[in-house]
């Protein structure tokens, strides 16, 4: 009996681990995918020959928009007031592309930026939406949310047509690397095998986009451009 309450506790105390592993996982992704997305904000800023002000306002909005939309959605408190490191780097990555930005390379940086910057968020929303005991369904809408939100609101302060409007296979992108993880989850797939897979899955359909001009059909009937 003491024998089986010893492997009892030791069992728990890898399962401790464990989740405490699979939390700092989620969390690097995190601060990593904000300042992605954080620099593809600055670079529509840059687009725009702005002040490093305005780098640290888009860079910041577009970095945590998404995931303060899923916060909100899924009842869990706004994750950069509970922690401000977030925003702390979110700024810096930010007010870091003022000093580094070139004007030769913004539109195609802005683009690469974001592509990297949405596959990550997109494991990360859908990651953290599981965590919490969101079903699999609305997790996938949660990374995909978290994922396209903050380039919405990137392109609405900018004055760009928003990725809902373009025939781009951008929120797509975010749906197949969230439906990934998510499933590779429920089969029993460690995070740190499927959340590398996921992003693997949506960066590279997001880049086969960019690099080859892949788009999803128009409606069969509709109007032609």
């Amino acid at each position: 009996l003491a024998h089986a309450r010893c492997l009892d506790g030791r069992g728990q105390t890898w399962q401790r681990i464990s989740m405490d592993r699979l939390q700092t996982l989620i969390m690097v992704t995190d601060f990593c995918a904000i300042a992605l997305f954080a620099a593809s904000g600055a670079m529509a800023a840059a687009r725009r020959n702005q002040d490093i002000v305005a780098f640290g306002f888009f860079g910041t909005v577009t970095g945590v928009g998404g995931g303060t939309v899923r916060d909100l959605l899924i009842g869990a408190p706004v994750f950069w007031i509970a922690k401000p490191g977030y925003l702390a780097v979110a700024l810096a990555a930010s007010c870091g592309m003022w000093f580094i930005a070139r004007p030769g390379w913004r539109l195609n940086a802005l683009l690469w930026f974001d592509a990297v910057g949405m596959a990550a968020y997109a494991v990360v929303g859908s990651a953290k939406a599981l965590d919490l005991g969101v079903p699999p369904l609305p997790s996938i809408l949660m990374g995909a949310i978290t994922a396209s939100v903050g380039g919405i609101i990137r392109d609405l302060l900018g004055g760009e047509p928003s990725i809902l409007l373009r025939r781009e296979i951008y929120i797509t992108a975010a749906l197949c690397a969230a439906t990934v993880y998510v499933c590779l989850r429920m089969a029993g797939v460690p995070y740190g095998f499927a959340g590398p897979i996921a992003f693997a899955v949506g960066f590279g359909l997001r880049a086969c986009a960019l690099r080859f001009g892949w788009r999803l059909p128009p409606p069969p009937y509709g109007p032609r451009s």
